[in-house]
Parts: structure tokens; C-alpha cells; sequence
């Protein structure tokens, strides 16, 4: 299956789990897995959460930012990916000065 996100709108979603301003999102959900294009504005974030059901994956294909997970904070970049297993808990922001992109996978498991 392809899933072409040329033809797919960008969501805006304020305070995404709580987190500060927007994430813009495109997404492909078929009921168990969601697969996103998404990006945060400088200063954005995407608020902290447990994945309680499911783990998930970002790779990164602009900007700069951190990911905190468990409490342990990594600096994110292109080319970088980060994983948060099932029942682990992360966030994500932006702090640079350009759009943070990321592609996303969440897994129910």
C-alpha cells in the first residue's frame, strides 16, 4: 500500500496532548496503526504522554529540536529517529528556528 501525502490536507491540531501552540499533521489511520507527516512551529511542542497501547517512531527530515523520554532529554535533527516503546513516556519540542518535520508511526500493540 502506498499512501501518497501530496494529496492528503495538513490538520492543525492546538496543544496537541497538551503541549504549546500547533501541530500540523497529515494522517493515514486504518483502525490500529497511524502513519503522520507532521511538523511544530519554532517554540511548538507536543505535550507529554504515556503510550499505554502502543510505542512509536520519528524520523526527522528538518529542523532541530529535543526529545525528553523518561525524563531523559536527546537532541533531535535530519536523519535522527526516536523510538518511545510501549509504556514509556516522551515529548517532543520544538525549539529551534525553523519548522521541525518528522514522519510518525504509532503501532497498537
Amino acid at each position: 500500500m502506498v499512501i501518497d501525502y501530496s494529496k492528503v490536507e495538513f490538520e492543525t491540531i492546538p496543544h496537541f496532548k497538551g503541549g504549546e501552540k500547533e501541530m500540523h499533521a497529515k494522517m493515514f489511520f486504518d483502525g490500529k496503526n497511524r502513519i503522520m507527516h507532521s511538523y511544530l512551529a519554532p517554540g511548538a511542542s507536543i505535550g507529554l504522554h504515556t503510550h499505554e497501547t502502543s510505542s512509536e517512531i520519528m524520523f526527522f527530515v528538518s529542523g532541530t529540536g529535543k526529545a525528553i523520554i523518561d525524563g531523559i532529554e536527546e537532541r533531535v535533527h535530519p536523519d535522527l529517529c526516536h523510538y518511545c516503546p510501549k509504556g514509556h513516556q516522551h515529548t517532543l519540542i520544538n525549539d529551534g528556528t525553523e519548522n521541525l518535520e518528522f514522519y510518525a508511526v504509532v503501532p497498537e500493540q
